[in-house]
């Protein structure tokens, strides 16, 4: 099946379309990347979006007419998917939309709105479109994200090591061989929030600002007391937290009022805020080592290396190799991410999630058009098992961090989440097939598949989320729903062809 991803994030600078040949083959989903399209958000729509995000007020009348605007948007760039990537053949599309809240309260995920209204996209194209994806995981208990942590363990699957891959866009997510998975914490949020505060630009370009800058270790001592970096995963955030009024708050406690004797510099700032992307990261990275408790980082003032003081001497952009201590002891057939694990059985130590598995089932209200490709009672089961009953290995060292999102553009982060790293290799997506820009539209491409052939689209581990659940709601293009085969098995593993 020919399928067109679409995705813009948290920095809603713009839509990233992903075209690809997907089938399965059995255990296997096999993926043909056919190329991707970038199409940028006009500016007004873009203002308007900004506008209106937390923790602006709004009007319910502006966010109908940017689910109209947003939605028009992504029918444009899936029209010019479908002639540039597809030849005219794409069969489906899948829309993650955009972002605009994600209601969490202590910790727990209530709900969610990505707005980008569906219809226009079918309208446009004449194809079916599954969009509207993170609600039923929250409905499920789940925190709703991050969402491509299901098609990076299948995609994982089998590599040598302990590779654990790491989106950087407007925030920081990961996703670990265990399953574990979590926001750690703003990626380009905060920089991009600085960079137009004192320049009027969208982002800091090759990060030549932070370049200029020197950390400022007061500051950045501040910014890592937010509590959540402590909280444990599953856990989630947005610029609901991370924003710019988040930022002149921290900056507020160093003006020369709060009897600073020297203001702040720009890039001093941006320098700071670079760094604090990089040792969150990285904090998040050790804590899967530890075997504590997943996703809470170490103390920040003690955690990592702290000679920080000048982001010129991490500028370097050299080529990292392979970490001597990747032995051939971790490619064994018992390793976490092997093909083994494809017949896992129930281990005592999992989560309340995969505990409660065998009393819950993978179906759907039979009055939905979910419902039409949802998979029978049996195969519902393999889907539970082949997800839910994954064990949990002991903690082994992470061996590599696969990089991808916006932020692998930023030379400075990247070199400075490298120092923090060090000793583990961190490489991009593209040298492993996907291209970094694009990868999550690719990933969604999958999660659209996947739903259309009634398979689950997470992995409770994950999300924290009671089960897995197949995403979305569908709808219909000209010819009504997607014509799938019957009989279709929940893949173990995403293989690129």
């Amino acid at each position: 099946m020919r399928v067109i991803g679409l995705m813009s994030g948290t920095s809603y600078d713009a839509i990233d379309a992903a075209a690809a040949d997907l089938r399965i083959d059995g255990s296997d989903l096999l993926l043909r990347p056919l190329g991707t399209v970038t199409e940028p958000y006009e500016s007004g729509l873009r203002e308007a979006l900004a506008a209106a995000l937390p923790p602006a007020a709004t009007t319910l009348a502006e966010v109908c007419r940017l689910d109209t605007h947003i939605g028009q948007a992504f029918a444009g760039a899936a029209v010019r998917a479908q002639r540039e990537l597809c030849d005219g053949a794409a069969e489906l599309i899948a829309s993650h939309g955009q972002t605009v809240f994600h209601w969490t309260d202590e910790g727990h995920v209530r709900g969610t709105l990505q707005i980008g209204q569906p219809a226009w996209i079918a309208e446009a194209t004449g194809l079916p479109v599954v969009a509207d994806f993170r609600p039923r995981d929250i409905a499920a208990g789940g925190q709703g994200a991050p969402l491509v942590s299901l098609v990076d363990l299948l995609w994982l699957r089998g590599r040598p090591g302990t590779p654990v891959a790491l989106n950087l866009g407007g925030i920081a997510n990961l996703t670990a061989p265990d399953g574990t998975a979590f926001d750690t914490g703003p990626a380009g949020a905060l920089i991009d929030a600085a960079v137009r505060r004192f320049t009027g630009r969208d982002f800091d370009a090759d990060g030549a600002l932070a370049a200029r800058g020197t950390v400022h270790e007061p500051l950045l001592r501040r910014l890592l007391d937010e509590p959540y970096y402590a909280r444990p995963a599953p856990k989630t955030t947005g610029k609901e937290l991370f924003h710019e009024g988040y930022l002149r708050a921290a900056l507020a406690d160093f003006a020369p009022s709060a009897g600073e004797d020297v203001p702040l510099r720009d890039e001093d700032v941006v320098a700071t805020l670079t760094r604090l992307t990089a040792r969150t990261v990285a904090d998040a990275v050790r804590s899967l080592n530890t075997g504590g408790p997943p996703g809470a980082t170490a103390s920040p003032h003690t955690a990592g290396p702290l000679s920080t003081s000048d982001t010129r001497r991490t500028s370097d952009t050299r080529r990292v190799t392979d970490d001597p201590r990747t032995s051939e002891a971790r490619r064994t057939p018992d390793d976490p991410c092997t093909p083994d694990t494809r017949r896992a059985h129930d281990d005592p130590r999992t989560t309340d999630a995969r505990r409660t598995s065998k009393a819950g089932r993978v179906t759907a209200d039979r009055r939905t058009p979910e419902a039409r490709h949802t998979p029978d009672s049996r195969r519902a089961s393999d889907a539970r098992r082949s997800l839910d009953a994954q064990p949990t290995p002991a903690p082994r060292p992470v061996t590599e961090v696969i990089a991808s999102g916006g932020g692998t553009r930023n030379p400075v982060l990247m070199a400075m989440l490298r120092a923090e790293l060090r000793g583990v290799p961190v490489r991009l997506s593209d040298g492993l097939g996907l291209p970094a820009a694009a990868k999550e539209a690719y990933a969604f491409a999958v999660l659209g598949f996947l739903t259309v052939h009634g398979l689950t689209g997470t992995d409770p581990r994950s999300t924290g989320a009671r089960h897995a659940r197949v995403l979305g709601s569908l709808t219909p293009g000209r010819g009504g729903f997607p014509p799938v085969p019957a009989g279709a098995k929940q893949p173990v593993r995403l293989v690129l062809v």
